[in-house]
């Protein structure tokens, strides 16, 4: 490949890695740069990018626990129930399609930007470490979150934060500390899958890891150092939620 090629995917990896930690969908990019700039096919793109998708994770999570926005023992029957729902996603992944959802994942998303910008304020609260919540509704709401995660991937990371937010009482900064941490567990059996059947673009995933890995690890630091992270976090959001409708809809064909 000609040098800018990797310039362009080591840069653009990186800030997909800021934005899957902030918000996600970050995958946006990647694949557009490993389908369309590198070449690779859809079905060994989609694994390869699983590779930095992890890294990423690794990284911002240890970032986000080691400054105190993580805390596992609060979390864990979150974190369980949603690895266990993607993990049984993955695998129905395999033998079923999920293109016919496409239609209907337009409009779950068009919801989902009204839910964003209606009472903004409850995005920026903290953490309700009082709130206690039973068992019989955090592990269906998340198993059934986890198994959407594992089968179909795309916008997992929005609903989560709405579900964590919204439902759970979580700042969205530490709600992204706990998706992250999902993302990387579930990633791992992923990675197992797509290598054993042999999808995945070892160099070419590494590049594009060590661009998401450097991204997700710095904005995980800084995102909990900041006093007004859960500000921009909310604002990244709500970009990338309309970026993502605005593609799903076709409407940049209204301007170009």
């Amino acid at each position: 490949m000609e040098w800018y090629v990797y310039v362009i995917a080591i840069v653009g990896s990186a800030v997909a890695g800021a934005i899957n930690t902030l918000a996600g969908n970050g995958s946006a990019i990647t694949l557009t740069i490993l389908t369309e700039l590198i070449g690779l096919p859809g079905n060994v793109a989609n694994a390869t990018n699983r590779v930095g998708v992890w890294t990423q994770s690794m990284a911002g999570g240890y970032a986000f626990y080691k400054n105190g926005k993580l805390n596992i023992q609060q979390s864990g029957l979150i974190i369980i129930a949603t690895v266990i729902g993607a993990v049984i996603g993955i695998v129905v992944a395999i033998y079923v399609s999920n293109e016919q959802f496409m239609g209907v994942f337009r409009f779950l998303l068009a919801f989902m930007l009204l839910v964003i910008l209606v009472k903004p304020k409850r995005w920026l609260r903290e953490t309700d470490n009082t709130v206690k919540f039973s068992p019989w509704l955090i592990v269906p709401v998340f198993l059934a979150l986890g198994f959407y995660g594992g089968f179909i991937q795309m916008g997992m990371g929005v609903f989560y934060l709405a579900a964590m937010v919204l439902g759970a009482r979580y700042s969205l900064i530490d709600s992204n500390a706990v998706k992250i941490v999902v993302v990387a567990i579930y990633t791992f059996f992923a990675l197992i899958i797509f290598q054993y059947r042999g999808l995945i673009d070892w160099p070419m995933g590494l590049l594009m890891a060590s661009g998401q890995t450097v991204g997700g690890y710095f904005t995980a630091y800084y995102a909990s150092r900041y006093p007004q992270a859960n500000i921009w976090a909310h604002r990244v959001l709500i970009v990338v939620v309309i970026l993502a409708l605005i593609k799903l809809f076709n409407l940049h064909t209204l301007f170009w």
